[in-house]
């Protein structure tokens, strides 16, 4: 009906939308092993679908490798229950015993055809075999349509699930039939050892590029079938090559681009949020060093050289300037001679007042209520001092009292007083 590479194409499509769907939940459930462990122990059952009958049958074949695959997950449930393992462990159990049983079946009586669905041979897909695909792909589709929601609560707090009288044990048991169908239709694509790459990378891949459960299965379904269709036509293209680990190459470089590019939880947005973070922290570190140096003066003098800004701050001059160039463009300081005599605005009065309220505040709670020492308080206080707001700001003063000094004697600012006291006197 179709030649070999529509077939490929199709077969990638069917493939894209029963693993993209499945492997969606897969991912957020936490069951990567899982879906590994059922990839491996519907081998037996396919070794057996060649051995019980003459010809190929793929509907016989799917029939025994769904049984085995039903079994592998009663089995591994049953070992969580009657025995002291863990799910991992109990998962391993099952992936190691049932496939060596598959693999000692098959060399003992080796049959014809069961490499397609050991290593994965997407030109073998004969049409009936394309239609038992789209029909288990259709059924995938129709399950997770009409199951959405209770799946979506299952998958995320079971507990509240059971609050809402959904039968939880029941969504498991219908979860681990889809899952094995989804693993035994792909077989023949990507192979019974690559068959989790396909349910648990486009959707890793998907994970990391939206926060909507919704957005991600349709991602994940995106990338299960532009990583098959890559796949085969890469297979298509250099003959040598195996459909399934091209296939699962491309949906590994996807996950990379991912990996390294996504705008939220990527590397370089991570490491460009990061990188700003540190910029921002230095800047209000500087803030606070022109709010001290003033604070220490018996003069009241607000202005500070930057030779004598580089020394408190520890640090050279050039390292120094870029930072106050970036508070000047902000409104936070001004200069009053070049490049050499710097002091506070009124904005910037207020912010360096508010960092150092959260410091000083901060180094009062751990030593009252964390029992630190006295003399151990001001690195932590350091990090604190750049996240403290809001709420949790009003909750800290509310429990310690709105105190007016810390450990050291020194007074805690208020930024707002600070602010009327600059209005009503002027800058000095």
């Amino acid at each position: 009906m179709f030649g070999a590479l529509q077939t490929a194409l199709l077969a990638s499509l069917f493939l894209g939308l029963s693993c993209g769907l499945i492997g969606s939940y897969v991912v957020v459930r936490r069951m990567s092993l899982f879906g590994d462990t059922m990839s491996h122990a519907v081998f037996p059952g396919v070794v057996l679908g060649f051995f019980l009958q003459d010809e190929k049958n793929p509907y016989f074949i799917l029939g025994c490798a769904l049984l085995a695959g039903i079994l592998g997950a009663l089995m591994s449930g049953s070992l969580q229950r009657t025995t002291r393992l863990k799910q991992d462990a109990s998962l391993g159990v099952v992936l190691v015993t049932f496939f060596a049983f598959g693999v000692g079946l098959h060399s003992l009586s080796p049959q014809t055809g069961v490499s397609s669905y050991l290593y994965g041979q997407i030109a073998a897909i004969t049409d009936s075999d394309l239609l038992m695909m789209g029909g288990v792909s259709l059924l995938i589709v129709c399950a997770v349509a009409l199951l959405r929601r209770p799946f979506y609560v299952a998958s995320f707090d079971p507990g509240f699930a059971r609050n809402l009288s959904y039968p939880v044990k029941v969504l498991d048991s219908i979860f681990a039939f889809l899952l094995a169908a989804a693993v035994v239709v792909s077989m023949q694509a990507v192979g019974v050892v690559l068959v989790s790459a396909m349910l648990i990378t486009p959707a890793a891949t998907a994970y990391l590029l939206t926060d909507r459960f919704s957005k991600m299965m349709m991602l994940s379904v995106g990338f299960s079938i532009l990583a098959g269709m890559i796949g085969c036509l890469w297979s298509y293209q250099q003959l040598k090559t195996p459909t399934g680990p091209a296939i699962a190459i491309s949906a590994a470089a996807l996950f990379g681009l991912a990996f390294l590019f996504a705008p939220q939880y990527g590397v370089l947005a991570k490491y460009l949020r990061r990188r700003q973070q540190v910029r921002q922290i230095r800047r209000e570190n500087t803030l606070q060093s022109l709010y001290r140096i003033k604070e220490q003066r018996s003069d009241g003098k607000r202005a500070v050289t930057l030779s004598e800004l580089a020394q408190y701050r520890r640090r050279s001059p050039s390292h120094v300037l870029p930072e106050l160039f970036s508070l000047k463009k902000v409104g936070l300081i001004e200069s009053l001679s070049g490049r050499d005599v710097w002091q506070l605005t009124m904005n910037g009065e207020q912010r360096a007042a508010e960092l150092i309220r959260n410091h000083r505040l901060w180094e009062l709670y751990l030593i009252n209520e964390a029992d630190y020492q006295t003399d151990h308080v001001h690195d932590d206080a350091e990090k604190m001092e750049h996240v403290l707001k809001g709420d949790l700001l009003e909750a800290l003063e509310k429990q310690l009292d709105f105190p007016t000094a810390d450990p050291h004697g020194m007074p805690i600012p208020d930024p707002a007083k600070t602010s009327v006291l600059l209005r009503e006197g002027g800058q000095k």
